[in-house]
């Protein structure tokens, strides 16, 4: 079976991290939970560092800062504020439905694990987790749309055995 994300290290110090299989445990963990099954779907993750998503988010947000992640969704899945989006449809086992991509940047995050005493990889779980429910359509603009964000966010990383990252 093919893995649901699919990892392009373009800073080595990710592959040194062990990003792979933490974004693989990280996203099956928030499809499971959703109820969708992981083989049906595919995701694109690329781990970079300061400089290259500070250029993304220039490109992209009109912002030419570093941030921790980005994210784009394959379709808009944004429901109306305050409502779940719909599940999307899987793909077949041999063709799986993209839900889109996401970018890591491995100065930010470590920066902000050291600075917030997490662990690293506490972090970046829940920073993965995080973008792959904005590729399903959730967000964080709206109060009542955030909280269901972070309700769902602390219950995936509960069923990895991490704490409330809030």
């Amino acid at each position: 079976m093919e893995p649901l994300v699919e990892t392009i290290i373009e800073d080595p110090r990710w592959q040194d991290f062990g990003l792979e299989p933490l974004a693989e445990r990280a996203a099956q963990a928030a499809l499971a939970h959703l109820g969708l099954a992981a083989h049906g779907f595919q995701i694109s993750l690329m781990g970079c560092d300061d400089p290259r998503i500070a250029s993304l988010n220039a490109d992209f947000r009109g912002k030419p800062t570093p941030t921790n992640v980005l994210s784009w969704p394959s379709d808009d899945r944004a429901p109306p504020p305050g409502q779940p989006p719909e599940p999307p449809d899987p793909g077949p086992a041999d063709d799986p439905e993209s839900l889109g991509d996401i970018a890591i940047a491995y100065d930010t995050c470590l920066r902000e694990a050291a600075d917030q005493a997490k662990p690293a990889a506490d972090h970046v779980t829940h920073l993965i987790v995080h973008g792959v429910l904005h590729l399903l359509g959730y967000d964080h603009i709206h109060d009542a749309d955030a909280h269901l964000m972070e309700a769902l966010e602390v219950r995936i990383l509960a069923s990895l055995g991490l704490p409330d990252p809030y």
